[in-house]
């Protein structure tokens, strides 16, 4: 039987030695950090775009709005990648995902998806304090504590189910976006998906700070000791993700008439409003 007076004592002592810790960051970064986010207006059309204006506007993707059309350099390009990665999903992933719900109980799905979301902890306290939220990284910080130890490595969610501290989900794509960085042109990654420049860019350092993406030179810091076991296990995230939400692609791109521009400006829109919360 657990005694949850104990964690809310916890939680004054992690706070205060939290905040004393932020107001350090603070002092150090005055001159970087600042609250006035900016408020980037953006509108997108599905229209495809090769024009030669846009592209003497290719810098202008990374001003704080975006013109009346989506500049698309890589049309053509992202196209075959959204064909491919459509096949790998329809006859690799959906057939695998649904073998493995079909062995595997709702528990140990949501436990596994816990464990994988709890590990992730740096990239979220990182990129909160980054942007300064330090209210939101305070939560994050509380969560992996507790869910790290009562939780069972983070195989439960008792920060959430009886504290009510809930994840602020933050990348460094947001951090860039927060700071007023543009999307940049739109990519569509192999088997990863609807991207742009700055996300991309997102990727490569939010994947320093995962524990589960192997760097031989912060091998004592990652769960994989080599790119084999880190790709196996993305890919075994990724399966079990998609085993608990079977059906939503297939919801979601029905109703498109042309597959890329509509995945694309689908992604561009939500990733705008992630960034704007």
């Amino acid at each position: 039987m657990l005694n949850f007076h104990i964690f809310i004592k916890w939680r004054i002592v992690i706070k205060k030695s939290f905040y004393m810790f932020t107001l350090l960051i603070v002092l150090l970064t005055s001159g970087c950090a600042t609250n006035n986010k900016p408020t980037p207006s953006i509108e997108i059309k599905n229209v495809e775009s090769n024009s030669t204006e846009d592209t003497d506007n290719f810098e202008d993707e990374f001003s704080d709005t975006q013109t009346h059309e989506l500049f698309d350099p890589l049309s053509s390009y992202n196209r075959t990648m959204t064909t491919f990665n459509d096949t790998v999903f329809v006859y690799l992933l959906n057939p695998l995902s649904k073998a493995y719900n079909a062995g595997t109980p709702d528990l140990m799905r949501e436990s596994i998806s816990n464990f994988m979301h709890n590990i992730l902890f740096p990239i979220r306290f990182t990129n909160n304090v980054l942007q300064g939220k330090f209210q939101n990284a305070s939560d994050e910080l509380e969560r992996f504590i507790v869910n790290s130890t009562v939780g069972i490595a983070g195989l439960f969610d008792p920060a959430g189910t009886y504290m009510n501290i809930y994840p602020h989900n933050e990348d460094f794509g947001q951090t860039l976006g927060y700071y007023g960085m543009g999307s940049g042109f739109h990519i569509v990654l192999p088997f990863l998906g609807p991207s742009n420049v700055r996300d991309s860019l997102g990727l490569v350092a939010d994947g320093y700070l995962s524990p589960l993406l192997y760097q031989s030179s912060l091998a004592h810091y990652k769960l994989p000791k080599n790119y084999f076991q880190s790709i196996a296990i993305v890919g075994f995230d990724i399966v079990n993700k998609n085993a608990s939400h079977l059906g939503v692609y297939e919801s979601l791109k029905k109703d498109a008439v042309d597959l890329y521009p509509y995945l694309r400006d689908f992604y561009e829109t939500k990733r705008q409003t992630e960034i704007e919360e």
